[in-house]
């Protein structure tokens, strides 16, 4: 029995000139007949075929795309004995749709060539495919199909900005600037060929009036280094739960914080357990490490989808900042100490929020960069640090710990009088005059008492051992016996003292 056929034919790259006759004969011949998209220049030649549009409007992925067209084709072929299937370019470059239709049992496939946008693509870069060794690689998987390779490849699919964001997050290279060349609407009449930097990708608009669509592809020579595809892949996991997780859906920077603060104190936890000797402390402080990251990505990922900022953004702010206060590394500065090195940094700081300042006559902050959503203690230190640069602090720590005993008195003078707010409000101040200690002796506040606690919390786990030793109940024993008890304590944990 003779199986239904369907004719599979390739529109070429967006002119009629570049079309078969053989691929126009048969169009004019069918009768029932489908053009993959009508979002593509060549699409006028199948005249009123039906897209299928509506498919990439249904589904969120291209599989399931590719997969429905398939079915919809032959099943039309089987209703009318045969059908013509179109697609833009040629059928056998990018074409899962027409790989599934070959594979399908119930129809005989009949497939005719057609020029590609690749042939346009060696013309206009002027190379042989062949003799340069070009990989075809689909930006959707930049990161995976070119992992650990440097080129020569031509990477198609560049459809949107954040594709072309995707491709350059898997190469973030120290210089980013390796020139790759941006293929655009080729043999169309606004044909663009671009040549950029690596790190421009993703400024094509601005830089080039080039908005990345379906018919946007990039031709990379060669990378510096290596593909490192584990970032775009995050980056393109963490979109995927953006887009289709409810409770991603629903998270905005206001609602992270929380997890970003808890994700910062489990990453701190897991330094202070790093052993050498233990390798699993390393499989916790990775996964932490991780857990922090993917916070920094889910940000990164809400202002990008708002068209505010992306992970590239962030990323290369942060090397441009980091070559900026590293003068001793990638300048002419002298830097013969750690010292040094913070004295350099701290004055680049100083310059950056000069130039940062209010305009005209209105005051700027002068704590601005200071977060006054840190800790308490290490909140102090860095506003006792900003005034200092000025000259409002004490020569030394004498005075430091004057003025923390002249706030101690005033502390149980306001506790005498009884008056609950004075006494909060002298609270505050004893607790800022001794991070002003800390300081003036070269202490991190928050660090000093976060090992006061761990000290504690090692000396009463003690505690709670001799008693249990001696059989007492804590609970009943008096201030004496725990004191007892804490010495001993003590004198057995000379460590902790």
């Amino acid at each position: 029995m003779t199986r239904p056929v369907v004719t599979v034919v390739g529109l070429g790259p967006g002119t009629n000139g570049l079309v078969t006759q053989e691929t126009l004969e048969a169009i004019a011949s069918a009768k029932t007949k489908f053009v993959r998209t009508k979002r593509h220049p060549s699409a006028p030649l199948v005249g009123d075929a039906i897209s299928f549009d509506d498919e990439y409007d249904r589904h969120d992925t291209f599989a399931e795309v590719y997969a429905a067209i398939a079915e919809r084709v032959v099943l039309a072929a089987v209703q009318n004995g045969s059908a013509l299937y179109a697609v833009p370019g040629s059928p056998g470059v990018l074409e899962d749709g027409v790989r599934r239709l070959l594979a399908d049992p119930r129809v005989d496939v009949r497939v005719l060539p057609a020029v590609s946008f690749l042939d346009l693509a060696w013309l206009r870069l002027s190379i042989d495919p062949v003799n340069e060794g070009v990989r075809l690689v689909d930006a959707h998987r930049f990161a995976e199909a070119a992992a650990a390779e440097r080129g020569p490849f031509l990477v198609a699919q560049c459809h949107a900005d954040w594709v072309l964001s995707d491709v350059k997050l898997a190469h973030e290279t120290a210089a980013g600037d390796e020139e790759v060349v941006v293929l655009h609407h080729l043999g169309l009449s606004d044909e663009c060929v671009a040549r950029v930097k690596w790190n421009d990708l993703d400024r094509l608009e601005r830089d080039h009036g080039i908005v990345a669509d379906h018919l946007t592809s990039l031709y990379v020579p060669k990378l510096a280094e290596p593909v490192a595809g584990e970032m775009a892949k995050l980056h393109r996991l963490a979109r995927t739960l953006r887009e289709q997780c409810p409770w991603d859906q629903e998270q905005t920077h206001a609602s992270l914080v929380r997890y970003l603060i808890e994700e910062t104190y489990e990453v701190v936890d897991a330094l202070n357990a790093l052993d050498p000797s233990d390798p699993q402390t390393d499989e916790t402080l990775i996964e932490e490490l991780g857990d922090l990251l993917y916070q920094v990505e889910f940000h990164a990922t809400i202002a990008e989808q708002e068209g505010r900022f992306s992970l590239a953004d962030v990323a290369r702010a942060t090397h441009d900042k980091l070559v900026r206060r590293h003068p001793h590394v990638f300048g002419d500065v002298k830097a013969e100490t750690a010292g040094d090195v913070v004295d350099t940094w701290d004055e680049i700081k100083r310059r950056e929020r000069a130039a940062k300042g209010g305009a005209g006559d209105e005051p700027k902050d002068f704590f601005a960069g200071v977060s006054r959503a840190a800790p308490s203690l290490s909140l102090a230190q860095k506003l006792q640090k900003r005034a200092a640069e000025v000259g409002f602090d004490w020569p030394n720590v004498d005075g430091a710990r004057e003025k923390l005993a002249e706030e101690i008195a005033e502390l149980r003078n306001a506790h005498e009088s009884g008056d609950s707010e004075a006494t909060r409000m002298e609270l505050g101040d004893v607790l800022f005059s001794v991070v002003n200690v800390a300081r003036k002796l070269g202490f991190d506040a928050e660090t000093a008492l976060r090992d006061a606690a761990d000290k504690f919390v090692a000396r009463f786990t003690r505690v709670q051992q001799l008693a249990t030793q001696r059989g007492v109940a804590l609970d009943e024993c008096d201030l004496a016996q725990l004191d007892a008890l804490w010495d001993e304590a003590k004198r057995n944990q000379p460590r902790l003292a």
